[in-house]
């Protein structure tokens, strides 16, 4: 909780993993995550909400992607590496197979 760019996360396989003292947030991993190009990635559309009665939403057009920098595995061998479970900019530009990408409308490197 009240975390950011991928701190605290933890990929796990045993309640035992689980820290036993500080609040926690848990999600249940898919393991056959939808991916591209071989790759995990987490979709954004940014939208915004005026009023709720009469319900008014403006949807931005463009949206954004972000990709994991390691092509995805579910070996539990792979569960501590970051760059492949995580779409996290700021955890994926430490890698040293990060693509950056100079086009913006271009659909390659690991943020579109």
């Amino acid at each position: 909780p009240a975390s950011a760019r991928g701190i605290g996360i933890q990929v796990i396989h045993k309640w035992s993993q689980l820290p036993r003292k500080r609040p926690l947030l848990v999600q249940k991993y898919l393991h056959k995550p939808y991916l591209i190009g071989g790759n995990k990635f987490d979709l954004r559309i940014y939208v915004y909400v005026t009023s709720y009665d009469p319900l008014r939403i403006y949807m931005f057009s463009d949206g954004l992607v972000r990709f994991a920098s390691c092509k995805y595995s579910s070996s539990m061998k792979t569960l501590n590496n970051k760059f492949m479970h995580l779409t996290n900019y700021s955890v994926n530009k430490k890698n040293s197979e990060y693509q950056t990408n100079s086009d913006d409308k271009a659909c390659h490197g690991h943020k579109w």
